[in-house]
């Protein structure tokens, strides 16, 4: 598995993968499916949108922005999405560690998740065996596609 740069060509699978995790609604604000056009425009507006390929075949992919400005802009914000089918293999892990290094090397100085939400388990090990660190608490912070309200777990990491 390595984990690479999209490319134009990825697209339609990367648009997938996003989609379907937008879709369960347990884990990215967005409610709003991406078409190919919207999904070209959206990759192509990150910092770096990083794809986990092995023969040819995307399993998931990250995206890496500043989560704020000015003198907030050293700090940078990702979201993670691995196929439904492709998870337990620890792809996840490579996609986060490639980020860090990623914004790192971007200049970034810290990497904040600002809206993990309470039940996402396996994330938050993830995290937190990686050495993110969690804020607190935000109660009630996200909306759970049937409706109820979980609690988010804003996280961060020096780079």
């Amino acid at each position: 598995m390595v984990v690479k740069e999209y490319t134009k060509t990825d697209l339609p699978e990367i648009i997938r993968i996003w989609n379907e995790v937008v879709e369960e609604g347990i884990a990215f604000p967005q409610e709003e499916t991406l078409t190919l056009e919207s999904g070209a425009a959206f990759f192509s507006s990150q910092s770096y949108t990083g794809v986990a390929e092995e023969d040819g075949e995307i399993f998931g992919l990250y995206i890496l922005h500043p989560n704020n400005v000015g003198r907030c802009g050293h700090i940078c914000n990702a979201s993670y999405a691995v196929s439904s089918d492709a998870r337990g293999r620890h792809i996840g892990e490579q996609l986060v560690l490639d980020c860090m290094n990623k914004g790192k090397e971007l200049g970034f100085r810290v990497l904040q998740f600002n809206a993990v939400v309470e039940s996402n388990i396996h994330a938050r090990h993830l995290y937190e065996r990686l050495g993110f660190k969690q804020l607190g608490t935000i109660p009630g912070g996200f909306r759970m596609k049937d409706g109820h309200y979980e609690n988010i777990c804003p996280y961060y990491r020096e780079l």
